[in-house]
Parts: structure tokens; sequence; C-alpha cells
């Protein structure tokens, strides 16, 4: 959810404002002793950002709240996956098949702590330090029911940029790609590599994931910078199931891949 929209964020941080002029704090002084920016401070108050629980420990304090400013710490927890893609990853946990493809991003089901961390640690706006711990533990948490899952199916096809883009550094990136070729050959898991220059119109047009239900329901996932859209309708599934099949028929075979992938992470 939109920092601006969050009603939570929006209440507590201005409930903090409410205890901090009662009782006669300066915001500076309390963006002093917790050791943050005033305008860091100021955000939370007016609710832009979630008020951290440091924040709220330092507030309840100098305030003298006697542990009502703290409370609100239950309310606040962050979110293990952006507010866009919390319904489709609720689908995800339960689907019997998932098939995706990445133009630009190592997926997340197949990401490293270190690569998740370079990525989410750098969002714009920037999260908070608890915020980016609970979506790389979120991330990682998808990556180890994929992993126990053995009776459902996994294919990413990955563009070739993904593997060339060294998030974290070259150390990171090597790392990752070792990750990725160690989960290939898990027996459920498929993972191909659609060569630069293959395929580039609808290469380009930016990732995708299929989902199958138990009750064999099909759901189709597209995620933008900001928007994320799951869509049932058959009609839009379909044209996004044709989209994967053609992607996935210019893209390497699974030992093709492994290859180039191992290529790649000795180059770097």
């Amino acid at each position: 959810m939109d920092p601006v929209t969050n009603p939570a964020w929006r209440y507590c941080g201005s409930q903090i404002k409410l205890w901090r002029t009662e009782a006669g704090v300066a915001r500076e002084t309390l963006a002093d002793e917790a050791g943050y920016g005033y305008e860091y401070v100021k955000s939370m108050e007016n609710g832009r950002r979630r008020p951290t629980t440091h924040l709220l420990q330092i507030a309840d304090q100098l305030c003298r709240a006697g542990g009502k400013i703290v409370a609100a710490q239950e309310y606040l927890k962050p979110e293990p996956h952006p507010q866009r893609s919390q319904e489709f990853m609720e689908i995800e946990k339960e689907a019997i098949a998932s098939f995706s493809y990445q133009p630009l991003l190592i997926p997340g089901q197949l990401q490293t702590r270190e690569y998740a961390h370079a990525l989410i640690s750098a969002s714009s706006p920037p999260l908070d330090d608890e915020t980016v711990e609970e979506r790389i533990v979120g991330r990682l948490k998808r990556q180890e029911a994929m992993i126990a899952r053995t009776g459902a199916m996994y294919g990413f096809v990955v563009y070739e940029a993904a593997l060339r883009t060294a998030v974290g550094g070259a150390g990171a990136m090597r790392e990752q790609l070792q990750h990725i070729l160690d989960l290939g050959r898990l027996h459920h898991v498929s993972i191909q590599v659609l060569p630069t220059g293959r395929a580039c119109g609808v290469a380009l047009n930016g990732s995708l994931v299929l989902l199958e239900s138990p009750d064999h329901e099909h759901h189709a996932y597209v995620e933008g910078p900001e928007t994320g859209a799951l869509y049932t309708d058959p009609a839009k599934v379909s044209v996004l199931t044709r989209t994967h099949g053609m992607i996935r028929t210019h893209a390497l075979s699974v030992e093709e891949s492994a290859e180039f992938i191992g290529k790649v992470a000795q180059e770097l």
C-alpha cells in the first residue's frame, strides 16, 4: 500500500505528534534522541513513512506515555510483500504449477539473500531497515516453499540481460548464478535462458507469471514498478499464456541454459 494512503501509518504518526506536542517535546529533540534526521521524523509523523519501532520507543520515553505509544507497534509490522502483490502471493502458495518469465531481474523465488538485499534496500522511496529485512525474509520463504513443494511444477525463463546485470557486485552475482544452477537441479524446477536477440518483441514487454490452482483455475500476473495486475479472465490469461509460450519456444533447453549460466558466471 502506498504510504500516503496507509491509515495505520497516518494514525500512529499523528499520535506521536499529539503526544509530543502535549509533552512539550520539539521534533528536533525527538529526532536527535532517536538518531534520525528531522525530515525523516517529520515524514513518519505525517504518515508518509512507517514509524519505526525505535522511534516509538524513544517517543514513549520522552513523552512519558507509559507504553501507550509503543503499543502501536503491533499494528505497524512491515508487510513481507508489497500490497500490490499480496493477492498473487496467496494464490502462489497453493499453486500446483507456476511458469514465469523475467526479462531484467532474477525471479524472486531464485534469489539469494545478498541479491535480494541489494534490490530491496535500493527501493525508491527508501524503505526502513525493518521493512527491508521483512521483505527479504518473505522472499526467501517463497523459495523455501518452492523447494519443499516437490509435487508442484515450477518453470522459469530468464532473459540474458538479467544474468549479466551484476546486482550487488560481481561476487554477489557469481553466487547468485551458482544458486540458480543448484536450484535447477531440483526435479520439479526447470530454468531456461532466453538469449538476447530472440523473441525481441514480446521479450521486452515485461515480466509475467502463470499459475494453476489445485482446482485447475488459471491465473496470470503482470507486475510493473508501481503496479501489479492479477488476471482471471480466460481471454486475458490465454493471451499471456500464448505470450509465455512464444518466449519459451525461443529459449535454450534446460541443459543448454545451465551451460550458458555457468559461462556467464565465469565471465564475471
